[in-house]
């Protein structure tokens, strides 16, 4: 048997003569302090692939037809692991959510936001980097919002979600504030809206799902509708 580390956690790889290979386990206390190497290695892999296996259950059955045992199934772990890593299904979609946000191409996003000159080019980026979010986490924020009314965990989600897209949409507002091209009376709260109101999931499942529009269409019309809402 072998140890790793999850956080502060030992955990067990123990061999399974089934099919499903190695299975990992997770105490719910340990005074051993976290290491790195091969043990981190081992407890990131594993929150990965519960949180992969999570993520495409839920948008397969649905959040509230997936079980533990089926994350655990899938991600060729025990179904403790998957409580440790997030304290069940309740607190699985928070965890892929904040994950996401917390991504090194966040910040990249933000960077390349702060650095533009260009209103046009700016909001050009902010359509499409609204476009490329959306589509690759379409799916799964469907399940959120639709769950989001009747679990507190989906609720959850969904304000992480939510307040990661509107702090890259303020500074958005900030830049053109900075830039001095917002249309005379348009303040950065204002015109933060008026971003939300063309970028966020909700926009892009209305004009995509609900009324058929390819991606590209949505993303360029869009675009136009912000420079004339915003711009001089």
């Amino acid at each position: 048997m072998l140890l790793a580390l999850d956080g502060g956690n030992l955990f067990s790889l123990e061999s399974d003569s089934s099919e499903r290979g190695l299975r990992y386990t997770v105490p719910t206390t340990s005074s051993k302090p976290a290491g790195g190497g091969r043990r981190a290695e081992y407890a990131a892999a594993t929150r990965r692939a519960i949180h992969d296996a999570a993520r495409s259950l839920f948008v397969t059955k649905g959040f509230f037809a997936t079980t533990v045992d089926e994350i655990a199934d899938a991600a060729r772990v025990a179904p403790a692991s998957v409580y440790a890593v997030a304290g069940g299904k309740q607190g699985l979609l928070a965890a892929i959510i904040e994950a996401r946000t917390t991504a090194s191409d966040v910040d990249e996003t933000f960077a390349r936001i702060d650095a533009q000159d260009d209103a046009d080019e700016l909001l050009r980026f902010i359509t499409h980097a609204t476009r490329g979010r959306f589509e690759g986490s379409r799916d799964l924020m469907r399940v959120v919002v639709d769950t989001a009314p009747h679990d507190a965990g989906a609720a959850q989600a969904l304000r992480v979600a939510h307040a990661s897209l509107r702090e890259g949409l303020r500074r958005t507002a900030e830049r053109l504030a900075g830039l001095g091209v917002l249309r005379d009376g348009l303040d950065v709260d204002e015109a933060t809206d008026i971003l939300w109101f063309y970028l966020c999931n909700s926009a892009y499942f209305t004009l995509v799902d609900d009324n058929g529009w390819s991606l590209d269409r949505a993303e360029a019309w869009a675009f136009d509708a912000l420079r004339g809402a915003l711009l001089r």
